[in-house]
C-alpha cells in the first residue's frame, strides 16, 4: 500500500501506484483533493511533458508546489495521466 503523508494525515493511498523515475504516481480516485489547490506552477519535461503543481494544506500547515500532475502528458507518459506524485514536506511510503 503506497501512502502520501503531511503533517500527519494521508494525503493519498492506493494498492496501485504507477511508479516512474523513482516517483510515486497516485491515480487521481486514490487523492483526498481537499487538502491540495492548484498553483499557476509548471515545469516541463522533455518526454512527459508539462507538470502542474498543487500547494499542500493540512491543519493551517502549507506545503507550496509539493504535488504534481500532468493533465497531458505525451503518448509515452500516458499511464499517468491526471496522476498526482508528492515530494518536499511530504512522505511517502512505497
Amino acid at each position: 500500500m503506497a501512502r502520501a503523508i503531511f503533517n500527519g494525515t494521508v494525503l493519498a493511498e492506493t494498492e496501485r501506484p504507477v511508479l516512474l523515475e523513482g516517483n510515486v504516481y497516485f491515480p487521481p480516485e486514490a487523492v483526498h483533493d481537499e487538502y491540495l489547490t492548484r498553483t499557476r506552477s509548471f515545469s516541463l519535461c522533455p518526454w512527459k511533458g508539462v507538470a502542474r503543481y498543487y500547494t499542500v494544506q493540512v491543519d493551517g500547515r502549507e506545503a507550496r508546489n509539493a504535488a504534481w500532475y500532468y493533465p497531458h502528458p505525451s503518448p509515452l507518459a500516458r499511464r499517468i495521466k491526471n496522476h498526482v506524485a508528492f515530494w518536499g514536506d511530504v512522505r511517502v511510503e512505497p
